[in-house]
């Protein structure tokens, strides 16, 4: 299974987005799984399960295409909402399968060198990439300019200062409230709450 991989240190797993960025070969974007709505975490496998999410060259080519259950696009809704995280290469392992991982910053070398490239030149740009021979059903894309930006902004192994931390936890108070209320909804759809009814007695 492509793309799948997990933090080195604290085993975390995630999803690589995009092992190379522009300019910044020693870093890469990843989702960390356990970050995301039920919801979202579904699609999102459901994403790199697919034909097009195993045959994309970088992930969030993938992403790109596919939405999430609320109909955003998905790279762009996981961006807006803080789910991109900037990451070392050499902190994040991929894991195809349960017995085997390779530390991205290998892989990422291994493949420049059967390419004949350097690591840098790995990253999508939105130029034809014949020295690649990437698959012909496989369109090159730009990494969206606004997702570039917000790598080469963030802190390296996701290190968030109090603002932005603090505004992330906004953002899931709020996203959890709305989970909430949806499945009170469902809930009661499935199973109205009987309401507690006062009696009155007669004198």
């Amino acid at each position: 299974m492509k793309h799948v991989g997990r933090t080195i240190k604290q085993r975390k797993k995630c999803v690589v987005a995009y092992r190379v960025l522009p300019n910044d070969p020693d870093n890469c974007l990843v989702v960390m799984t356990e970050n995301l709505m039920a919801d979202e975490h579904d699609s999102l496998l459901k994403a790199v399960e697919s034909d097009a999410g195993q045959s994309a060259y970088e992930f969030g080519e993938a992403m790109a295409r596919h939405t999430l259950p609320d109909g955003r696009n998905m790279l762009a809704g996981f961006h807006t909402t803080g789910k991109l995280t900037k990451i070392a290469t050499d902190q994040v392992e991929l894991v195809p399968d349960s017995r085997n991982s390779i530390p991205l910053n290998e892989l990422n070398q291994t493949i420049a060198d059967q390419k004949g490239v350097t690591v840098a030149d790995l990253a999508l740009t939105g130029e034809p990439r014949n020295d690649l021979q990437k698959p012909k059903e496989v369109v090159d894309t730009d990494i969206p300019a606004e997702v570039v930006e917000a790598a080469n902004e963030a802190n390296v192994d996701g290190v968030l200062s109090d603002e932005e931390l603090a505004a992330k936890y906004r953002s899931d108070a709020d996203r959890m409230f709305k989970e909430a209320q949806r499945l009170r909804k469902e809930a009661d759809a499935l199973a109205p709450s009987k309401k507690k009814t006062k009696t009155t007695e007669s004198a």
